[in-house]
């Protein structure tokens, strides 16, 4: 039988057998984290210490600012060494919380068992919302809010995003396969809160595994099924994901929430689990560290704020000396980091270093105009113009030819035979987009 998938993509390497058969260990309590304010969609907290605060794992530090922002919690107890500017990695610098640790560590529970069917909807949400929960796949956008749709929008579908299609990236993978009782769980939780009558977990094929541990947990349940893809990239991302398992296409310009479905990743459904059963804020999260240039690559439970640095010391460090990337993410949709002490976010999958050997050319080649770029791209746009329009600052031709659409999935670049950068240029070009509406608000 033919599996589901979406129209065009890419097939690239998954790289996935270093990390895939390992089990998540518990990544050392580090002596102290910087935890950035603005690690989620919107607008960043507003701090709620200020130097020299005594603050306690699992205490609210920062609060949301505006209807799309999220709770930051301190994810070691300690002191508060300072509240300033720091590096972060999606570049720049952000303000950001530093505690210094006191050593001690808080064992998390349960505790009382939780009941789904007496809690409302509206206490779902606030539980989710206090405990500062975002999507852990990436994007990060409060949890809170996308289980809160305008009235009148009806959603009838909740998707579990178990793709993980990025190469090199496992943390998901052993998430479904170690933790499947609080991946249903919060999932039927997250259906409770939408009042959506029907669940789907999306899987990969390469992951019979959890397809397997997966089912088991769910095995009788009328309301909720397993859907079984293609493997194929960005077959993860919302929109390919659900025109793949629903067969519904998201119209330009519209959200999944227009055709009844919302979306999370799996390692959100846990954290919901975890804060409605534990009383556990969004502190730490499952990182996947691979590649060619790390000694010991491992999926690691680390605390929100940790460096980069310190996590990757704990997989051996890196293979050699020499030129070598780190990357925020996988290599199709990370970004390339310029040191070393930025912390790891609620959204950080993944930490991949690859070697000066499997880094792609710096130097590219002028457009040949051979359309692989576009017939590969899931959004069928045409990424040779926009990533021109993008680099050139042409803001107007970049807007009308759709530049916004771009899910940024790196399909084109990694298609280029010129090795053009198209993916940084689309995302330069969005930046040019945001920047020229701030200037004409302003």
């Amino acid at each position: 039988m033919r599996l589901k998938t979406f129209d065009r993509g890419v097939h690239p390497e998954d790289h996935k057998e270093p990390t895939s058969g390992k089990k998540v260990e518990r990544a050392a309590l580090p002596s102290s984290v910087v935890i950035p304010l603005h690690q989620h969609a919107g607008a960043p907290a507003e701090p709620l210490v200020k130097k020299g605060d005594v603050v306690a794992e699992g205490q609210p530090i920062g609060e949301p600012k505006g209807f799309i922002s999220a709770y930051v919690h301190a994810s070691i107890s300690g002191k508060v060494k300072d509240v300033g500017f720091y590096p972060h990695p999606a570049g720049g610098r952000v303000l950001s919380v530093v505690i210094t640790g006191d050593g001690s560590e808080k064992e998390w529970g349960p505790d009382g068992p939780a009941d789904i069917g007496g809690m409302s909807p509206e206490v779902i949400r606030a539980r989710i919302r206090e405990a500062g929960i975002v999507g852990m796949g990436g994007a990060a956008f409060p949890t809170a809010i996308k289980l809160a749709p305008p009235k009148g929008r009806a959603i009838d579908t909740v998707i579990l995003n178990g793709c993980e299609c990025e190469p090199f990236l496992t943390a998901d993978h052993r998430v479904m396969v170690e933790e499947p009782e609080k991946v249903v769980w919060g999932m039927r939780a997250l259906m409770k809160a939408l009042s959506a009558p029907k669940g789907y977990i999306g899987i990969e094929a390469n992951k019979p595994d959890c397809v397997e541990a997966i089912k088991a947990h769910i095995s009788g349940a009328a309301d909720m099924d397993v859907v079984v893809l293609e493997t194929k990239y960005p077959q993860g991302a919302e929109k390919m994901l659900i025109q793949a398992a629903l067969g519904r296409k998201i119209p330009p310009g519209k959200l999944p929430l227009d055709v009844g479905v919302v979306v999370n990743n799996v390692g959100t459904a846990v954290a919901v689990y975890e804060a409605l059963n534990w009383s556990k804020p969004l502190i730490d999260r499952v990182v996947t560290v691979s590649g060619n240039g790390v000694k010991d690559p491992a999926n690691l439970r680390v605390r929100i704020g940790t460096s980069f640095a310190e996590v990757i010391d704990q997989c051996g460090g890196v293979v050699a000396e020499g030129e070598y990337e780190v990357l925020n993410g996988g290599p199709m949709m990370g970004i390339a980091q310029t040191r070393l002490d930025v912390p790891v976010l609620k959204g950080t999958s993944g930490i991949t270093v690859l070697t000066a050997e499997s880094i792609k050319p710096s130097k590219y080649e002028a457009c040949i105009r051979c359309a692989s770029c576009v017939n590969t791209c899931p959004m069928g746009l045409m990424p040779y113009r926009l990533g021109d329009y993008g680099k050139e600052g042409r803001v107007a031709e970049f807007t009308e030819w759709a530049g916004a659409a771009c899910i940024e999935c790196g399909c084109c670049s990694f298609v280029c035979p010129s090795k053009r950068p198209l993916l940084q240029w689309i995302r330069l070009g969005k930046l040019r987009v945001r920047q020229q509406a701030k200037a004409a608000s302003a």
